[in-house]
């Protein structure tokens, strides 16, 4: 059965081969890639801007706690030989790391300057790359997907693993936000964020919530991590090419915006992707750098100011 929206979609998809065959094959494959790939960076973008937003904590680290996912997810994946079993070892491990980080490197320095956050979670980002490089090992390797084969989408074959990708990743945004905004611990996170003398004062443990915090941000950048690792290379320093792109979806987004973080950071990766399709990946990259420049100087408060937080 045909219904309006298959008729239009094949009609586009005639004229668009017809105009150009073969490019809009290519330009749908890369935008889908790029959706995709924004959705997994919206969870890492989130934790990077959850942790600035309460903690006034500018985290070096972050791309390489993405890395930690992906490196775990391998050695989930050797040890038990269940790829699944990563999306719930590997957050909870990343949890626990996250907290303990924040009791040993964090909490000694806060209420200091900026300069102080950046030094101390540079050394973290070192420390991290360099013990997985210790027990991992220097060799970039590739995870095969736990579903393999593709499904025709849009009238081209894609693979059905990264489809199993963005639903994993919508799931994860959609209970991030259902626990911030409808859980006590969720309801004090906010609280000590948008007024911490008040929100300590009314009896929010705030010390607790700051620990809370760190180990959330870590474990949303963790299960990126997961999801990414059978898309990506598996390396310890594959995250450091993760963190600009982190940084200009939390400027864009507005710092401290949550949701527009989320949404820059699909609309710059989706953006990407298009560009990659008549440009080099490095002109992508620019052009991203390009529309963090006109936010930072037309819209510093962010894109997406009218969000709500």
């Amino acid at each position: 059965m045909f219904t309006a929206g298959s008729i239009v979609t094949k009609a586009w998809s005639s004229f668009a081969r017809w105009m150009c065959p073969g490019m809009f094959d290519t330009l749908l494959l890369l935008a889908l890639n790029g959706l995709i790939w924004g959705l997994i960076i919206a969870l890492i973008a989130l934790g990077l801007s959850v942790i600035f937003g309460l903690l006034d904590i500018i985290n070096i680290a972050h791309g390489d706690f993405f890395m930690v996912g992906t490196v775990l997810a391998w050695f989930v994946l050797e040890a038990t030989g269940n790829f699944w079993l990563g999306f719930l070892l590997v957050p909870l491990i990343c949890f626990i790391l996250g907290a303990l980080i924040q009791r040993v490197v964090i909490q000694p320095i806060s209420g200091g300057a900026a300069a102080l956050s950046i030094v101390a979670t540079f050394g973290v980002s070192l420390i991290l790359q360099e013990v997985v490089r210790m027990t991992f090992g220097a060799t970039p390797r590739r995870m095969l997907p736990p579903v393999e084969g593709t499904m025709p989408l849009f009238g081209v074959q894609y693979d059905i693993y990264r489809l199993y990708a963005a639903a994993f990743s919508i799931a994860a945004l959609a209970a991030f936000f259902l626990f911030l905004n409808y859980t006590k611990i969720g309801t004090w996170m906010r609280a000590v964020r948008h007024d911490r003398e008040t929100a300590t004062a009314m009896g929010i443990p705030a010390k607790t919530i700051y620990v809370l915090t760190f180990a959330i941000g870590f474990a949303l950048a963790g299960f990126g991590g997961v999801v990414a690792a059978p898309i990506t290379t598996v390396d310890f320093r594959g995250g450091v090419d993760l963190l600009p792109v982190c940084f200009i979806a939390v400027i864009i987004g507005g710092l401290g915006n949550l949701p527009g973080t989320a949404a820059a950071a699909i609309l710059l990766a989706l953006m990407e992707g298009i560009i990659q399709s008549v440009a080099n990946p490095t002109i992508a990259r620019i052009s991203s750098l390009v529309l963090m420049s006109a936010v930072l100087l037309l819209r510093p408060q962010g894109l997406f100011k009218g969000f709500a937080k």
